[in-house]
């Protein structure tokens, strides 16, 4: 007979597709992100990917070093890797807050919605997969 291995409650996480416009002035947005934020797992994530062609489909003139570099910060802000910076040293509430802020730049976050999970790694890979692959 197999040992039950009791399994997490379901908590409340809240996310945020980290969008590309490389012309902010039009608007146009691809998403290449997501970052994820459970107070009550104390997690905060973000994976993102780069689909260049279809940056260069918005904005021949793209800068897809810079762009790259920017969501790359966006995943050490989430690790508090060094190199983060001060945000990445801040408590994780704080550093999703900040990286949800509303900006005019090329890499921003859009609105931030909520959820259930009883595994923030594993919905954060599901909500890439679903929303951003």
């Amino acid at each position: 007979m197999r040992a039950e291995v009791p399994s997490r409650q379901r908590e409340f996480f809240e996310y945020a597709l980290i969008r590309l416009v490389p012309r902010v002035d039009r608007g146009e947005c691809i998403n290449a992100g997501v970052v994820l934020y459970s107070q009550a797992f104390d997690f905060l994530g973000a994976r993102t990917h780069l689909d260049v062609s279809r940056l260069r489909a918005l904005y021949a003139a793209a800068d897809s070093v810079q762009t790259r570099a920017a969501l790359s910060a966006w995943e050490m802000v989430c690790a508090g890797a060094p190199g983060a910076g001060p945000a990445g040293g801040e408590p994780l509430g704080r550093r999703f807050r900040w990286l949800t802020a509303p900006r005019s730049a090329v890499v921003q976050p859009g609105p931030v919605h909520g959820g259930l999970t009883a595994n923030p790694a594993a919905e954060l890979d599901r909500l890439f997969d679903l929303l951003v692959l």
